[in-house]
């Protein structure tokens, strides 16, 4: 919401792909742009901007930042309190809500108990793709620098348990979690024997829902609950699994068990598959439909069935 109404945006390295800007007519149309990239080739290729500077970005900004702290007249604070009173009604909303339960484990909640067992640790954590990594970026929080690593926008299942034997590597006195779907950690579970041959005690914590969440997501909000390919009967058994690998299998489908078991799955020294039974149907919000801008976002509390069902037109659906 501040993208879309503010004066002047500043990027920085950004690709400007549709994951970024929305339908492109309706991206920030009143702001001005400063786009940083190294690559002359991103500049104008999808958002035309006022401003480009080609370079690298941490110079830029040195430069920015010094030629903002000689200015002679510094901004009063007064001419933009109406700014940031709307910025501070905007952050009031609970757009991350969800609704918790005592007989399933919600996939929001799972994190939020990784979180909070982890933030006082070295801790690294890796995704797949889908709405695990979207839940990932919601509810576990970084306060330090390249403690996440996620393909992004690339979208690439298979990312995470790779990218989580590197780091483990790279710091091998570190707790390394991958944070995976049960169809992207398919992608590349092989990597498991690598992770026995040489002694990488990565985990992987599977949100277990038995779909390609994302997929069935958007088919079941934006296109009548017409699955298609989203959802898996035939899974295998993780835990028989990870133990066929010589490694650690963990289950778990109960609320009240998942603290202490996710206490064990630190504590083991080995590779770890934690298969976290969460419930098969939630979804992830704030959710943007294809065709529309940043300000037409789905929140929690807007889901409703004749808001869907409105939320994405014809040539949206062109577009998925």
């Amino acid at each position: 919401m501040t993208m879309h109404d503010c004066d002047l945006m500043v990027c920085l390295g950004a690709r400007f792909d549709d994951r970024i800007t929305g339908r492109l007519n309706g991206f920030s149309p009143n702001s001005r742009k400063i786009h940083v990239d190294i690559d002359p080739s991103s500049i104008n290729k999808n958002v035309r901007v006022d401003l480009p500077i080609i370079g690298d970005v941490g110079r830029i900004l040195e430069d920015m930042v010094r030629l903002w702290r000689a200015l002679p007249n510094k901004p009063e604070k007064s001419e933009t309190a109406d700014w940031w009173a709307q910025i501070n009604r905007w952050r009031a909303r609970k757009s991350f809500s969800y609704k918790n339960s005592n007989d399933v484990i919600m996939p929001q909640y799972a994190l939020e108990r990784i979180y909070a067992a982890t933030k006082d640790r070295k801790t690294f954590i890796t995704t797949e793709v889908g709405q695990h990594q979207m839940w990932a970026a919601q509810f576990l929080g970084f306060e330090e620098p390249n403690r996440w690593m996620t393909s992004g926008g690339l979208g690439t299942m298979g990312y995470g348990l790779p990218a989580a034997l590197g780091v483990q590597v790279a710091h091998p006195d570190a707790l390394v979690i991958d944070i995976a779907g049960d169809a992207s950690i398919q992608m590349c579970i092989q990597e498991m024997s690598c992770a026995i041959q040489y002694g990488l005690p990565v985990k992987i914590f599977i949100l277990n829902n038995q779909y390609m969440g994302m997929v069935r997501q958007w088919q079941q909000l934006l296109h009548g609950n017409r699955l298609s390919n989203s959802y898996t009967e035939a899974m295998p058994d993780f835990v028989k699994l990870a133990e066929a690998y010589g490694a650690v299998g963990m289950y778990c489908d109960d609320p009240k068990e998942l603290d202490d078991k996710i206490a064990e799955m630190i504590e083991v020294k080995r590779p770890v598959i934690f298969d976290c039974r969460v419930a098969n149907l939630a979804n992830c919000f704030p959710m943007i439909p294809s065709g529309k801008a940043h300000n037409e976002m789905l929140l929690p509390d807007e889901a409703t069935d004749e808001a869907v069902a409105n939320a994405i037109d014809a040539k949206g659906r062109q577009l998925v």
